[in-house]
């Protein structure tokens, strides 16, 4: 087709299919099957004003609950002041030209796929627009644009408020699916039992923020968790495809330390090639776990938001990744360098609240905490992160983890170097859930976290 024959086209829709949806409501008695076209179709899908206008008194009738036919459907159009605005010639022959009221599952789909084809248009022309405006930056106008296709792709396009019952039925289902599956997680779980009891796992869409001081561990907190969501940790046990985004470290120093780790060789001896004859089976075992889990790792230091955000797009569409690391918050760069650096954190931690809610997985990040921490008597909290007011109001959980705080007669009989040292980690909020403390053991030698337990101080 020629570009002038498209411009003088109408956009895609189908008269029929729109009015074959509406005359099958009223003949159809399954009301599952309406039910069902009342979760495809919104009041905007249809092309046809009239359309539009009897489809969303029909939407208002059955949020009612109040019986659907052409009486009633009169009386809530004469309500509204719609009456007028439609032809009775039109409402009286919407039930002639309907096939078979069975297919109305079939019909719904037809006007939906339009009304999908015409939202596609329209985004079309503003990416257009944009890509011809010389005074936008390049890589903003390619986020927009990849933001804008993956919103239609999974329809999630903005479309105005949703009316309760709507939404009730679908939260009423989630609700049974918790109460047949008690005593099991309803997020993904970390692989520590304490932290997965206060949160049931890390939740879809949301941002969870660990905060700690340099060489506290909060890299190895991640990597390990990364670890065991992956089903590094214990082969055979459920996996889930992990993004894991090293803004510090290489992936040559990540890779180390996750051999590290799991092979239980010091990171030591491996950066020094001071290894045991035995250690081989272990770092190929441990090798092997990890060459087959679904981790996947990206190092970019300084990398800008924009960047990050098209790569998690990709990384979520082409490797289906389920939950996504970013360590750490400070290092990366907001796009405008010209405000001051609360409001680049300020755009920071938003943007990475919308990017969980867009790819529906739960995002975690790495924090600093300030200086301050360390002069403190007491364990952090909240107004101790970097630049904390917007990491505060945008994260959902934030979790901080500090040293075990010794009293000083314990310091002066300390040994130089232990292997193993107590962590805590201060669940100090969650927006749906519980706070407290969990306790963990940090096995220094290899930079691993273990579920706390009193046997651990005499195990190591």
């Amino acid at each position: 087709m020629a570009s002038g024959d498209l411009r003088d086209s109408s956009p895609p829709h189908n008269d029929e299919a729109e009015k074959a949806v509406l005359g099958a409501i009223f003949l159809n008695t399954d009301t599952e099957s309406v039910t069902e076209v009342f979760n495809i179709l919104k009041e905007e899908d249809f092309y046809k004003n009239s359309n539009r206008i009897i489809y969303n008194a029909i939407l208002r009738l059955s949020n009612r609950h109040d019986s659907i036919d052409f009486i009633t459907l009169k009386d809530e159009l004469r309500a509204s002041g719609d009456l007028d605005k439609i032809d009775p010639a039109y409402l009286a022959s919407l039930t002639t030209g309907v096939p078979s009221s069975a297919n109305i599952g079939y019909y719904a789909k037809i006007v939906k796929e339009n009304s999908i084809r015409r939202i596609l248009l329209r985004t079309s022309a503003l990416i257009s627009a944009e890509a011809y405006d010389q005074t936008l930056d390049l890589r903003v106008v390619i986020d927009e644009a990849e933001k804008k296709v993956l919103e239609i792709s999974n329809d999630q396009h903005r479309s105005g408020f949703v009316q309760a019952g709507t939404l009730v039925t679908k939260t009423l289902e989630v609700i049974e699916s918790f109460y047949h599956n008690q005593g099991k997680y309803t997020g993904i779980p970390s692989g520590y039992e304490d932290i997965d009891n206060l949160l049931s796992g890390f939740q879809k869409s949301e941002l969870i923020i660990i905060g700690a001081r340099p060489s506290v561990g909060k890299t190895a907190l991640a990597l390990c968790m990364a670890a065991n969501i992956a089903g590094i940790a214990k082969k055979g046990h459920e996996s889930h495809a992990v993004g894991f985004f090293s803004l510090e470290m290489s992936t040559m120093s990540i890779m180390q330390r996750l051999i590290s780790s799991e092979a239980r060789i010091s990171s030591h001896a491996i950066r020094t090639g001071m290894l045991q004859s035995g250690d081989w089976t272990s770092l190929s075992n441990a090798a092997e776990r990890i060459y087959e889990a679904p981790l996947y790792i990206s190092d970019a230091p300084s990398m800008k938001l924009l960047d990050l955000r098209a790569e998690a797009r990709r990384t979520h569409k082409q490797k289906k990744i389920e939950i996504m690391f970013v360590d750490y918050i400070g290092l990366i760069q907001a796009e405008r360098k010209d405000i001051p650096r609360w409001e680049q954190f300020s755009e920071i931690s938003m943007s990475l609240k919308a990017l969980a809610r867009e790819l529906e997985i739960p995002v975690v990040v790495m924090s600093q905490l300030g200086r301050q921490v360390e002069k403190q008597s007491g364990s952090p909290t909240m107004a101790d992160l970097r630049e904390s007011g917007s990491i505060e109001q945008d994260a959902d959980v934030i979790m901080l983890l500090d040293k075990e705080r010794k009293k000083k007669a314990e310091e002066g009989q300390a040994k130089e170097f232990s292997v193993l040292e107590k962590r805590t980690l201060d669940v100090v909020k969650q927006r749906n859930g519980p706070v407290g403390t969990v306790t963990l053991s940090f096995l220094l030698p290899y930079m691993k976290f273990e579920s706390y337990t009193e046997k651990a101080d005499n195990k190591y």
